[in-house]
């Protein structure tokens, strides 16, 4: 059975408690604006996108930030993940330009697996959220994950608005995702809560009106969503 933890809240900001080891991380009350639309980033909020471990070390890199700042960025990722490439384009273009150890066909086999799965308790939220609002998702993702992983989850969650980028043609962070997202959305941009693990992807929100936060995995989800009035404190 899926569980849920707790978060404890520090005056009028509020404390997430990080995974193990991790420094907790302080996330601002929401302003009084009801929030009418809780739209969820996928990989590291609902889902363990597993993969950045492994492409640290292929890219010998030693820090997250830096890690994602370039795979965000990469021409071939942004390509693939808005439909625009084929998957061996992909594999060879992210080979030859990141200069990584290993063929395109053993890179392409190695990032297929790299989801893990829905992190425990997701579902759970999910559910309690919808008591409250609907639930809409907003994911980069590509269609060799989409097919492998994310399209059985999303099945059970039962989601009000889906939202993913090869389907779209758009990726984050750039504003033209907001934007399109906000024009399909019932709501004013600013009563939708969009809870994202990356930093470049919540400024890019925060810019575009969206109520945007910063959570990784289930815990720091639920505290934002509390902080924000969706779920009961």
């Amino acid at each position: 059975m899926d569980s849920l933890h707790i978060v404890h809240s520090v005056g009028k900001a509020t404390v997430a408690k990080s995974r193990p080891g991790e420094p907790c991380r302080t996330i601002e009350p929401v302003p009084d604006s009801p929030i009418k639309i809780v739209l969820f980033d996928l990989g590291g909020v609902l889902f363990d996108p597993g993969g950045v471990l492994p492409m640290r070390d292929l890219a010998r890199l030693d820090n997250d930030d830096e890690l994602w700042r370039r795979w965000l960025t990469c021409r071939w990722v942004r390509d693939f993940e808005r439909g625009y490439c084929s998957s061996v384009e992909f594999a060879q273009g992210v080979v030859d330009d990141w200069a990584l150890d290993i063929s395109p066909d053993d890179f392409l086999a190695a990032f297929e697996s790299w989801p893990r799965g829905p992190y425990p308790g997701a579902s759970v939220l999910v559910d309690l959220v919808r008591e409250s609002v609907p639930v809409a998702c907003l994911s980069n993702t590509n269609v060799l994950h989409w097919e492998s992983h994310f399209k059985k989850f999303l099945a059970i969650l039962e989601l009000d608005f889906t939202f993913l980028s090869f389907e779209l043609g758009m990726v984050k962070p750039d504003r033209e995702i907001f934007e399109e997202v906000s024009s399909r959305l019932p709501v004013s941009r600013d009563k939708v809560l969009f809870l994202d693990d990356n930093t470049l992807n919540v400024e890019a929100a925060t810019a575009s009106g969206l109520t945007a936060r910063r959570t990784q995995g289930v815990a720091e989800a639920q505290h934002a969503l509390t902080v924000a009035g969706v779920l009961p404190s």
